[in-house]
């Protein structure tokens, strides 16, 4: 992988910090005695973190979590004896509640695993760079795997659960109501005191526009099972950070979640109804007007909120075309990319929707969506596909 360039110092945001004295328990799994060695060096030149644990293959891991207890695992894929994929399910079984992340490699393979063992309880994945300088080189990818175990850790602390809840029915039929079991949560307490909600938009529905990061393929396959077969008669946008390669086996995974056709967008391509369309990894996707059509248009544009792509700028070229007729939904992640643009839609007259705090793996993108003002609502992930069906065929709440 080519590592981007690390800004100059100061420019990075600081990754939330948790509220425990108590360091985050890490362990480090990883068949290479090198990348062991240099994980291990990272965790522990930072304050709040703890080494607890280093196992050359997913076996020893299994059998070392009880005695070990670690807040967060970060889990190598590919392993002699037994693998990660093997290893996941079996160290949830062993202490519930850890939150595992998936290093992988940039591969179809390794995106294919990394986005499977999300269904099965993974919190995050991280992909490595491909090789070992490359990993010494990657100031990215240092950052990134630190400030997801920083705020997984202290979801862990907080008892977060990290695996999205199951689709109550394998479709949602259009106009349907959420479960009465999920309805009335929609904003949590602690959030209460910063959130101003805004009037819902009496547009009808052209366009529909998704952001989301850490937790975001989870909570995406959840709202497209939910919703994709109401989704014929709009297209849909998506950008989730996600790499080259992830981001193609995602839109395969949205694609059997909907039931709708779902590729990354292509520079150029028309709009259509009833398509899903996904930001290739690498690119910012934006939409524009070409001689009265509709088209998408792949920008190589530097990163924006240090994503690329990013959900900023797609929100704001999807408000400049399609105005208050713009639905937008901010998913699970970490940090504030969405925020900008989604007030950008709101102020236009278009509706936005944010995942509440209990149902993500992270509050960060929704969070601080929500803490603008920009929200006309704030749901669970579990609400959030019957809303929609319910806005697309009419309803305005």
């Amino acid at each position: 992988m080519n590592a981007i360039a690390a800004p100059p110092p100061g420019t990075r945001p600081a990754a939330a910090r948790p509220k425990s004295d108590e360091p985050i328990r890490v362990m480090v799994v990883d068949d290479s005695a090198f990348i062991r060695g240099i994980l291990a060096r990272w965790i522990s030149e930072e304050p709040d973190l703890a080494l607890v644990a280093s196992h050359p293959n997913g076996r020893r891991a299994v059998d070392d979590v009880i005695r070990s207890q670690p807040d967060v695992a970060i889990l190598d894929i590919e392993m002699p004896e037994m693998d990660g994929l093997q290893a996941l399910p079996l160290i949830l079984e062993k202490r519930p509640g850890t939150a595992v992340i998936m290093a992988s490699t940039l591969t179809r393979r390794g995106a294919e695993v990394s986005i499977r063992a999300l269904t099965l309880g993974a919190a995050d994945y991280v992909p490595k760079p491909d090789s070992a300088n490359g990993l010494l080189a990657a100031a990215d990818f240092r950052h990134d795997l630190i400030s997801k175990v920083r705020s997984l850790g202290a979801g862990v602390r907080r008892g977060k659960s990290f695996r999205t809840p199951a689709p109550t029915t394998a479709r949602q039929a259009p106009g349907a109501s959420a479960p009465a079991a999920t309805r009335g949560a929609a904003i949590p307490a602690a959030a209460k005191p910063k959130v101003r909600l805004r009037p819902a938009s009496m547009s009808a529905v052209r366009a529909l526009a998704i952001g989301s990061s850490t937790g975001g393929p989870q909570a995406l396959t959840r709202f497209f099972t939910d919703a994709g077969s109401a989704l014929t008669t709009i297209p849909v946008f998506v950008t989730q950070h996600m790499p080259p390669t992830f981001t193609t086996i995602l839109a395969e995974h949205i694609a059997k979640a909907s039931g709708r056709p779902a590729a990354e967008g292509v520079d150029g391509e028309p709009v259509r109804p009833g398509h899903i369309y996904v930001a290739p990894g690498g690119k910012h996707m934006l939409v524009a007007k070409s001689n009265g059509t509709t088209v998408i248009k792949l920008s190589d544009a530097p990163p924006v909120n240090f994503c690329k792509p990013a959900v900023d700028p797609m929100f704001q070229s999807i408000s400049d075309v399609y105005g208050s007729a713009t639905l937008a939904l901010v998913l699970t992640g970490m940090g504030s990319d969405g925020a900008k643009g989604a007030t950008i839609i709101a102020d236009g007259g278009g509706a936005v929707i944010a995942q509440d705090e209990a149902s993500s793996v992270v509050w960060g993108m929704p969070g601080a969506t929500a803490e603008v003002g920009a929200c006309s609502e704030i749901l669970p992930i579990a609400e959030i596909g019957p809303r929609v069906v319910r806005r697309i065929s009419g309803g305005r709440s």
